[in-house]
C-alpha cells in the first residue's frame, strides 16, 4: 500500500471516529428529549378512547382539537427557530421543553370543546421550533453527506415513541382509572408530562451550542468538523452555480423551498391522519382492551423503524435522495389504501397499516436532510422551520378531515383513501427537485464555464 493511500485511509478512519464520538454524545440524549415531546403531542389519540365519552365530544370536535395543535405550531415555528439562533440552542430547547410539559399537564383541567381547542393550540405554540430546531442544531455538527443517517438515528424516536408509548399509554389508562379522583385519561396527560419538565433542566447542563464550545472534543477533533462544514458550504455554492443566499429573503424567494414545503404538506396529511386515529381504527375493528389496543398500535412503528434506518443509510450510501423519498411514499399510499379496503378484518387491516407506516416513516429522515443541504446560515434555520411548519399545518387537516368524514358517514375507510391520495402526491412532487441539488456529494467538481442551467430550474428558483 503506498503512503498516500495509507494516509487517506487513516484520515477517513480518524474522521469517522470524530463523528462517532459526536453521535454518541448527542443523538441518544436528543432522542430521549424528542421521545417525550412526541408522546405529549400524540397521547391525545389514546386519551380519546375515554375522554371523548367523559366530556361528550363528537368525532368532529376531537379531530379539530387534535389538529388545531398544528395551527399554533405553524404560526410560531419559524419565529421560534430564529429566536433559537439569538438565544442559543441550549437555552431555547430547554425553554420549549418546560413550556410544553406544563401545557400538556394542563389538559387534565379541560371540560369543554373551547378549552380543548385553546390548550391544544397553546401546546402547538409551546412546542413550535423544537423539531426543526434540533434538525438545524444537527447541521452545526454534521455535513450534508452524513445528514440522512444521522437524522435517521434521531428520527428513529418517532416510531420508538409509539412502540414504547402506545403500550405505556394503554397501561396507564387501564391502571389509573379513578385514582385520587381523576379519570384515567387525566392521569395519562399528567404522568407523561413530568419527564419533559425534568429534562428541560438537564438540557441546560448537557448540551453545547456548537462545535467550538464543546469541551469534550479536542482541538483537532473540532477542526475536522469545522473543515467538513466549510467544505459543505463550498459544495453547495458549486451545485447552485454560486447562487446561495443565506438571508431570510433569499430563503423565501427560493422556489425549491416552497416545493419541499408542498411535499411535506402532502406527506403529513396522510401521516398524522393515521397517527391520531390509529387507536380508534383498531378499536372499531373489534379490539376493546386498552392495553391490547396499545400493543397493536405499536406494531406498524416497529416495521416503520426498521425500514427508516435502512432507507436513510442506503440513501447516504448511494448519495441519492429523490427516489429514496418517492418510492416509500408510493408504498405508504398502497398500504393505506389497502388498509381501508380491509377495514373489517383486524389482521389484514393491521398488516396493510404496517406496510403504510413502513413507507411513510422511511422517507422522513431522507426528506428532512434536504432543506439544510440547500440553504446555509439564517436561511437554513428559517428554511428548515418554514418547510416543517407548512408541512405540519397538514397535521390540522388530516385529523380534521378524517373526523368530519367519520361523523358524516360513520366509517373511516373513505377518509383513509383521501389520505392515501396525498401520500401518492409526494412522489411526483419530489421528483421535480433537480438531482444536482437533492443528492449530496462530498466532492463536487468545479462547473465548466459553458455549463448552462436548465430553463425549468431557472424558473423555479426565481
Amino acid at each position: 500500500m503506498n503512503k498516500s493511500l495509507a494516509k487517506e485511509l487513516s484520515g477517513k478512519a480518524a474522521e469517522s471516529q470524530v463523528y462517532a464520538k459526536i453521535t454518541r454524545r448527542l443523538i441518544p440524549f436528543l432522542i430521549l428529549c424528542y421521545f417525550f415531546a412526541y408522546l405529549d403531542r400524540v397521547n391525545v389519540g389514546f386519551a380519546k378512547l375515554h375522554m371523548q365519552d367523559a366530556l361528550n365530544f363528537s368525532d368532529t370536535v376531537y379531530g379539530l382539537g387534535a389538529g388545531i395543535f398544528f395551527i399554533g405550531y405553524f404560526l410560531f415555528e419559524m419565529p421560534s427557530n430564529l429566536l433559537m439562533q439569538r438565544f442559543g440552542p441550549r437555552f431555547w430547547i430547554a425553554r420549549i421543553m418546560a413550556t410544553w410539559a406544563v401545557l400538556s399537564a394542563a389538559m387534565i383541567f379541560i371540560t369543554t370543546p373551547t378549552q380543548f381547542y385553546v390548550v391544544r393550540f397553546l401546546l402547538g405554540v409551546a412546542e413550535a421550533g423544537f423539531f426543526p430546531g434540533i434538525v438545524f442544531y444537527l447541521t452545526l455538527w454534521f455535513p450534508s453527506w452524513r445528514s440522512a443517517r444521522t437524522l435517521g438515528l434521531f428520527i428513529l424516536v418517532t416510531p420508538l415513541s409509539t412502540i414504547i408509548g402506545s403500550p405505556l399509554s394503554g397501561l396507564i389508562l387501564k391502571l389509573f382509572e379513578g385514582v385520587d379522583g381523576l379519570h384515567n385519561w387525566q392521569w395519562l396527560f399528567l404522568v407523561e408530562a413530568i419527564p419533559s419538565f425534568l429534562l428541560a433542566f438537564v438540557v441546560l447542563r448537557y448540551l453545547d451550542n456548537d462545535v467550538k464550545s464543546a469541551r469534550w472534543l479536542t482541538e483537532a477533533e473540532k477542526q475536522v468538523v469545522v473543515d467538513d462544514l466549510a467544505k459543505d458550504v463550498t459544495n453547495r455554492e458549486r451545485a447552485n452555480q454560486g447562487k446561495v443566499d443565506s438571508t431570510l429573503k433569499g430563503m423565501l424567494s427560493n422556489g425549491y423551498v416552497w416545493l419541499l414545503a408542498l411535499v411535506f404538506f402532502s406527506f403529513n396529511i396522510g401521516y398524522y391522519g393515521i397517527n391520531f386515529w390509529l387507536p380508534s381504527i383498531i378499536k372499531s375493528s373489534g379490539v376493546s382492551d386498552d392495553f391490547h389496543i396499545g400493543l397493536l398500535a405499536a406494531l406498524p412503528y416497529v416495521s416503520g423503524a426498521c425500514f427508516m434506518v435502512w432507507n436513510s443509510r442506503h440513501s447516504d450510501l448511494k448519495q441519492e435522495r429523490r427516489w429514496h423519498i418517492a418510492i416509500p411514499a408510493m408504498i405508504g399510499c398502497v398500504g393505506l389504501a389497502l388498509s381501508a379496503y380491509c377495514s373489517g378484518s383486524t389482521f389484514w387491516m393491521m398488516a396493510w397499516i404496517c406496510l403504510a407506516m413502513s413507507g411513510t416513516l422511511a422517507l422522513i429522515p431522507t426528506y428532512i436532510s434536504l432543506p439544510g443541504a440547500l440553504l446555509s446560515g439564517t436561511a437554513a434555520a428559517a428554511g428548515i422551520a418554514f418547510v416543517n411548519s407548512i408541512g405540519n399545518l397538514a397535521g390540522f387537516f388530516g385529523p380534521t378531515v378524517l373526523g368530519w368524514v367519520k361523523d358524516a358517514t360513520g366509517r373511516t375507510d373513505s377518509g383513509l383513501y383521501i389520505l392515501a391520495g396525498f401520500l401518492l402526491l409526494c412522489a411526483p412532487l419530489i421528483l421535480m427537485l433537480p438531482a444536482r441539488l437533492a443528492n449530496p456529494k462530498k466532492v463536487i467538481p468545479e462547473p465548466e464555464q459553458n455549463d448552462v442551467q436548465p430553463e425549468a430550474a431557472h424558473h423555479i428558483s426565481r
